[in-house]
């Protein structure tokens, strides 16, 4: 599907957009090398939000961002903020290369469908991202889930003068996390949370990828509409308007859609992270439970217990670090993702000016 090379036309203006890069004009193995070393900075930067939000969402006790992140770096130091990241970068990979490929083999593929069934192009471009956020995201959890409960575990294992949420289990490192989850909980307990998973992260990425699709072509309008006035007010000619925007505009466009996209996500789906977190991360301290196993505990268990921590509002505990980082993470994911299709493409003349 092409859904690119689209000129949006008011009045006497005309926005010339940069062409979109389906997946038939990718070389699959620059893709796929490349994706892996930009994604890994990207997640590198990104880490330490990680960290924080989930620390917050585990603790009984509700401390802010800057408490939490002053604590780690009292108490741990730096290394603290990066607690589980090693585990999480060998996860992070092939759970990209899967997410990548379902997104951009069902984007091009719904597009096309749902331009054959003769919807306009702005609303097939929404259903097309939406389905592909929604694939791209269940393919992904299926390798994501196992590495999140892990580095999960190793995140909010803190110094002893801090408050551990896992006060049974300590771990060395990743390998000996999952060898002890599994001897513990069986394979299962590496899917603790799944569905809750599920649930949280393929609703949020089909709103979030039909959402960018949306603000974008709004801003984009935007721009056009202010580059006619402009032109308008500094010129006593009204012919047509046409606006080819550079490199920097388009990145510039990209990010600030991006942003709103991911903002609104992060609002949304707070609760039900918060539920999976702890999920992933406590163990059942019931008195019931005597020693064969840490079961986890239930889902209604976790919502019981965070409402008594600190009401309804516990649910949104993290929300502040977890807003910025979906907002960080989309910024800065549609920016290189943007440039790693470009830097794929097989004919980059074509693209790239």
């Amino acid at each position: 599907m092409n859904l690119s090379t689209v000129e949006d036309e008011s009045a006497d203006q005309i926005v010339h957009k940069p062409e979109e890069i389906d997946w038939q004009m990718l070389d699959k193995s620059k893709f796929f090398v490349l994706g892996a070393g930009l994604f890994s900075c990207v997640s590198a930067t990104l880490y330490p939000v990680v960290v924080l939000k989930t620390r917050q969402q585990v603790s009984s006790s509700h401390l802010s961002s800057l408490k939490t992140a002053f604590s780690i770096l009292r108490y741990e130091g730096f290394r603290g903020l990066y607690r589980g990241f090693g585990t999480s970068l060998i996860g992070t990979i092939p759970a990209r290369a899967l997410y990548m490929t379902a997104l951009e083999v069902t984007k091009s593929n719904v597009g096309t469908s749902t331009v054959k069934l003769g919807f306009p192009e702005p609303t097939a471009a929404a259903i097309a991202n939406a389905m592909a956020g929604l694939t791209a995201a269940l393919a992904a959890q299926v390798v994501w889930t196992p590495i999140d409960v892990v580095s999960q575990r190793l995140m909010v294992q803190g110094d002893s003068k801090i408050s551990d949420p896992l006060k049974s289990c300590k771990y060395m490192n990743g390998i000996d996390a999952f060898r002890k989850i599994v001897n513990t909980d069986g394979p299962r307990g590496l899917y603790r949370g799944f569905g809750i998973s599920v649930m949280t992260y393929a609703p949020s990425n089909a709103v979030w990828w039909a959402s960018y699709s949306v603000v974008q072509r709004l801003v984009w309008g935007g721009i056009g509409s202010y580059m006619c006035q402009k032109d308008e007010d500094s010129s006593e000619n009204s012919g047509v308007v046409a606006m080819r925007p550079d490199s920097r505009t388009v990145m510039a466009v990209q990010g600030v859609s991006a942003a709103m996209a991911g903002g609104v996500s992060a609002l949304v789906t707070m609760p039900l992270d918060t539920i999976k977190t702890r999920l992933q991360v406590l163990d059942n301290n019931d008195d019931n439970n005597n020693g064969n196993g840490r079961k986890g505990p239930t889902v209604g268990q976790t919502v019981r217990n965070l409402v008594r921590e600190g009401g309804w509002m516990a649910m949104y505990r993290g929300l502040g670090p977890r807003w910025a980082s979906m907002s960080m993470s989309a910024t800065t994911m549609i920016t290189t993702y943007e440039l790693l299709k470009r830097l794929s493409t097989k004919n980059q003349e074509n693209l790239i000016r």
